[in-house]
């Protein structure tokens, strides 16, 4: 699919993008990789570690429709990585997440459209279910502008997807690095949440291949799901420590003991298949002839039960301390 072909990812410095870029660079021979982002630093630091002449770099904000547009002239593919994720930052600085996820979002929508983009995915976050802090409401306001984006296409080239997926082990700012800090400080005592917390839980490269395979998927305006596991807080902190103990600092503003990545009140949209869900669209589109039981790769799937939540408590995949400690090993690679 890639095969000579112009791939922009915006935040592309981030976890995600090096990963991303990675995959895309050794196994998909593009013809060109574009990497769009703010920080000039990571950039260097990006460019020296790959080293590869497929690859381009944008310093922009996505804030900034003009410069997108010029990122994303000639260019066939995008993935939408750039956004302000911190749960308590945005609770205190709601206009700049807003700025950035929402009329950020937007403008990709725009150039990728004015450009010509053959496909597009956002990247969204199980927060963006049933959200109860600001991140999580930018995100399904985002979320909703990718999927109403492809009437603005119209019978146009440009179609649009989201893929949600929960908690990335190893992430940068993750839960992960906060307790290898306390591991290396020496100290034994973890600050946790609560002992009840669940999250979903993934690594880089699940992330990575699971968005790949839904540009093969997509037809546009699918939100994308992968079927993946749950962790408990505690599991994890003895995954990575046998000998810590924890303590209760209780939970942050805008945070919630267990997550959603598919709501039940959406349950009537929701179809599954093998590996992932899919949430097709409550609007009609152009095309009312898609049917979204079959994808582009030829996979079928079924309606889920009316009432159907997929729960991070709920969920019928819990890791063990053992496996935890195995993703761990993955995540640092």
């Amino acid at each position: 699919m890639f095969k000579n072909k112009s791939v922009l990812i915006t935040g592309g410095t981030g976890s995600f993008g090096h990963k991303f870029v990675k995959e895309i660079l050794t196994n998909h021979q593009p013809r060109r990789v574009v990497v769009f982002s703010r920080d000039e630093l990571k950039q260097y630091e990006m460019e020296m570690l790959f080293k590869d002449n497929r690859m381009r770099f944008f310093i922009g904000d996505v804030r900034d429709k003009d410069r997108l547009n010029a990122a994303m002239n000639g260019i066939d593919f995008v993935v939408h990585a750039a956004a302000l994720k911190q749960v308590p930052a945005a609770e205190y600085n709601p206009m700049e997440c807003i700025k950035t996820n929402i009329l950020g979002g937007q403008n990709v929508i725009d150039a990728a459209i004015q450009q010509n983009v053959d496909k597009v995915i956002a990247l969204s976050t199980d927060k963006a279910a049933n959200p109860i802090n600001l991140y999580g409401a930018t995100k399904l306001a985002s979320d909703k502008l990718f999927v109403a984006a492809n009437n603005l296409s119209g019978q146009g080239r440009t179609r649009f997807s989201v893929v949600r997926y929960g908690n990335v082990a190893g992430s940068r700012g993750s839960v992960i690095d906060v307790f290898n800090s306390i591991k290396a400080s020496g100290n034994t005592i973890y600050p946790i949440t609560d002992p009840r917390m669940t999250r979903f839980w993934i690594t880089k490269k699940q992330g990575v291949d699971f968005v790949v395979n839904s540009f093969k998927r997509m037809q546009g305006g699918e939100l994308f799901i992968p079927k993946i596991p749950s962790m408990n807080i505690v599991d994890l902190v003895h995954a990575m420590d046998e000998s810590a103990d924890t303590e209760v600092i209780g939970i942050r503003p805008g945070e919630k003991l267990h997550e959603i990545m598919c709501p039940e009140e959406s349950s009537r949209q929701t179809i599954e298949f093998d590996d992932h869900y899919v949430i097709v669209p409550a609007i009609k589109f152009f095309d009312e002839t898609l049917d979204y039981k079959k994808n582009m790769m030829g996979a079928t799937g079924k309606d889920v039960e009316e009432g159907f939540e997929y729960n991070s408590q709920t969920n019928k995949h819990f890791l063990s301390v053992n496996e935890l400690r195995e993703l761990h090993k993955v995540a640092a690679e």
